[in-house]
């Protein structure tokens, strides 16, 4: 089976994650697609797949004879859809032979050259888009399908191969897939998420990432007797974001530049709340992020009284190259294997945070690989065909690099 016909079944599976819910899995339903995944990994031979109480689904292919030596390589790809956007009803339209050229996805919806400048080079391709009322799933279901369609090919193909190591993880959206992966009965030396965009991608840096929340206090009383009386908590969160720096915000930065990003304001005169996203790949840089964020506090309570602001940081992901270094040969394969399909490898520093970027941090060096899709999270979602049969080669490849065990 292709990879795109495991995508078009996969995606008609609701699974969008829940940020408000307090259990794991965030939401029962990424139950579905996980138990439909256990029942092909056992059909495709791998017969110890099983998904837990907590919707991890964990499956082994043992190594072949004479490759018992080689290094345990694990590849990874989430259950969950973004939030952001509807998951449920989801009916994915196939562009045969697609032009290059403006297409109209439905709902008033098109995809344009001039939003997307890399459509022109998809021109011939089987281009997969939404109808234009969900987002497609292909982040990360794009990412199951080349797994799967990759352990399909070990069998059917007889590729000479170490032991190969696959997880699915629910809640990657929400900043969850990876804590309670169980790395001792995964049992991989490293591993690869499958959750990237372009295919010549390679990620291996990542934000620093930290959640801050501003608590106000304020006193309200008749706005006819306020003078020197009043603090009108609602004002004051405006007073916060008044002193970051304006042109620190995502809207104005790129690359490895960090940022402030103000995610929910609410409040009125006597309670107020301020919420941000806090990112930098810079160690030091992210780290001058939260103490700029502590100042404000500190000023807000000397100018108001002591109680006033409350900041609670709470920190998220760290960049993973600080321990992908150690074992650069991960990436250096990833990057042979890729130019070996006549790409051009790219260093992507990712402007977020993977499942890779925990999981690194856990013990288990992790980069990211490409998917072949393109804006994710919303109805202008779209991959190729194509593009995913490309990424089904490069971790075949992969496999085939590490089969001697050298």
């Amino acid at each position: 089976m292709k990879a795109y016909e495991r995508l078009l079944k996969y995606v008609a599976v609701h699974t969008t994650s829940d940020e408000n819910a307090e259990k794991v899995p965030s939401t029962d339903r990424q139950f579905d697609l996980a138990n439909l995944l256990v029942c092909e990994m056992k059909d495709l031979g791998i017969e110890d797949a099983a998904v837990n109480e907590n919707c991890y689904v964990m499956g082994h292919i043992p190594a072949t004879k004479g490759c018992e030596n080689a290094p345990k390589i694990g590849f990874i790809a989430h259950l969950d859809t973004a939030p952001d956007a509807s998951g449920k009803d989801v009916h994915p339209v196939v562009h045969e032979n697609y032009n290059g050229e403006d297409v109209e996805i439905g709902n008033g919806l098109k995809l344009t050259t001039s939003m997307f400048p890399h459509l022109p080079g998809l021109k011939g391709r089987t281009l997969i888009t939404t109808d234009g009322t969900t987002l497609l799933g292909a982040d990360d279901k794009s990412g199951i399908s080349i797994i799967m369609t990759m352990a399909e090919r070990l069998r059917d193909e007889k590729i000479p191969h170490g032991k190969v190591c696959i997880a699915f993880t629910p809640d990657e959206e929400i900043g969850h897939g990876a804590r309670l992966l169980d790395l001792d009965k995964f049992g991989a030396d490293f591993a690869y998420t499958i959750d990237g965009g372009q295919e010549n991608e390679i990620e291996y840096e990542n934000f620093n990432a930290s959640k801050a929340v501003f608590k106000i206090k304020g006193i309200s009383v008749h706005p006819g007797d306020a003078k020197n009386k009043m603090i009108n908590a609602a004002l004051v969160a405006c007073e916060i974001s008044s002193m970051l720096p304006a042109a620190e915000t995502p809207a104005h930065t790129e690359g490895r530049e960090g940022f402030y990003h103000l995610t929910d304001i609410s409040g009125d005169v006597e309670n107020a709340e301020i919420d941000y996203i806090v990112r930098d790949h810079d160690a030091a840089l992210f780290e001058a992020k939260k103490n700029t964020l502590k100042m404000i506090e500190k000023t807000l309570n000397e100018k108001y009284g002591e109680g006033t602001v409350v900041l609670t940081l709470t920190d998220q992901y760290r960049n993973m190259i600080e321990k992908i270094k150690p074992h650069m040969h991960i990436v250096e394969t990833a990057r042979k294997c890729i130019t070996a399909q006549g790409l051009n490898a790219a260093n992507v520093p990712i402007r977020g945070g993977t499942d890779g970027a925990q999981l690194s941090h856990r013990g288990l060096p992790c980069p990211n690989l490409g998917t072949a899709g393109y804006a994710f999270h919303g109805p202008y979602e779209h991959i190729t065909a194509e593009g995913m049969d490309t990424m089904v080669n490069v971790i075949c490849d992969i496999v085939k690099s590490y089969s001697s065990g050298s």
